[in-house]
Formats: structure tokens, sequence, C-alpha cells
């Protein structure tokens, strides 16, 4: 009796042994499939305390919509200051004033244009420059929502200091309908998310911000 139990145990150890073994070579791919669904509920999420005023608005370019966003709330008084990180060299205040349907004096002392960052993480050192110099304790985050995770990433170890309020923007191709099919829309989001577990990793990549899908 005690020989058939003991043989019984063996044979479950080796059956597990043998689970575990299959399950390997697939375990990375369910921990990053895992790890894309969560990366998908944050690109998702919606503006924190939308209505909340703050010390200044941040937007990091590279998409539509982003810097009318940033301009739109600072219309309405949500902060005294903005910036607008990762402009073209060749925009000028009066280029963002005609956006803003505001005239350059309105703007003059409010907004400045920041035209030095081509990554993300050049966005989050040009960001914390600004917000040391005008002495700003919180900042709006203004960028599209896939982005927003990686960004923020890189602006609490550039600006720890400071409270961060996300404020995504969903890009019009991804709000079309139909998006959620094409493959172009999981491409983008698909390298995101790689992007993102780089930064994680503290190998924050030299490319440029990312273009959104069109």
């Amino acid at each position: 009796m005690i020989a058939l139990t003991r043989s019984r145990d063996a044979a479950a150890r080796f059956g597990l042994r043998r689970w575990l073994l299959l399950l390997l070579p697939i375990l990375p791919m369910l921990v990053l499939a895992g790890g894309f669904a969560w990366f998908l509920r944050l690109a998702a999420a919606g503006p924190v305390e939308p209505t909340r005023p703050t010390d200044g608005i941040a937007v990091l370019t590279g998409g539509a919509e982003r810097v009318e966003t940033g301009l739109r709330l600072l219309r309405e008084g949500r902060a005294r200051v903005l910036l607008v990180s990762g402009a073209h060299r060749g925009v000028t205040l009066a280029d963002v004033a005609r956006r803003a349907a505001m005239g350059r004096e309105d703007l003059a002392g409010r907004v400045a244009l920041g035209h030095e960052a081509t990554t993300t993480r050049g966005n989050a050192a040009e960001i914390a420059a600004w917000a040391r110099a005008e002495g700003l304790g919180s900042l709006r985050i203004v960028t599209a929502g896939y982005h927003m995770p990686r960004a923020l990433l890189e602006l609490r170890r550039a600006l720890p200091e400071a409270a961060l309020y996300p404020h995504p923007v969903m890009p019009a191709p991804l709000r079309e309908a139909g998006a959620a099919g094409r493959l172009r829309t999981w491409s983008l989001l698909g390298r995101e998310y790689l992007k993102y577990l780089a930064v994680r990793a503290g190998l924050s990549g030299s490319a440029a911000p990312p273009a959104e899908a069109r």
C-alpha cells in the first residue's frame, strides 16, 4: 500500500514537471500578453481630475489635437502657463495664436515653445527645466492616450517633485469606426507597448515621439 502511494506521488510529480516544461516556452508570451492588456487599460484611461486647476500645462507634440487641447485648457483657466514641448523649429508664437484663435498678445508670457526635444525623454527634460524655472509644483500633461504611460514614466524620473495630472487625447484615427479591427492600430499600440517596457527597464529609447495613426 505504501509502495502504491509512493508510486502515485512520483507519477503526480512527473506529470507536474511535464506540464511546467510544456508551459515554460510560452510563459514569456503569456506574461507579455497580460502586460499588454494592462497597458491598454492605462492607454484608454481618461483625464485625471479634469477640472482641477494646476500651475502649468505641458503638451508633448507628435500628433493632432494635442496642442489644441492644451490651449483650450489654458483658455478655460485651468493653469496660468503652458509649454509646447518638441515644437518644430519653424513654429512661432504667432502660429500657435492662430491655432488657438487668440491674439499673440493673449499668449505672450503664458505660452512657451520648446524646440529642443526630439524624443519622449527629451520632452521630459525640457518640461522639467521649464517647470523648475517657472516654479511650478503641478502640471497637467497632454499627449495621446497610448503615449501617456511612457511619457509619465519619463516625466516622473525627470521631475519627481511635481504633481502630474494626465490629460490624454484620443487621436481621431483611433476614434473612427472599425479602428479596433485595423492592423495599423494594433501595430501602433504594440510598438508603443514595447517602448513603454524599455523605459520601465531603464532603457529610454532614442526614437522620436510616435506619430499618430493615419
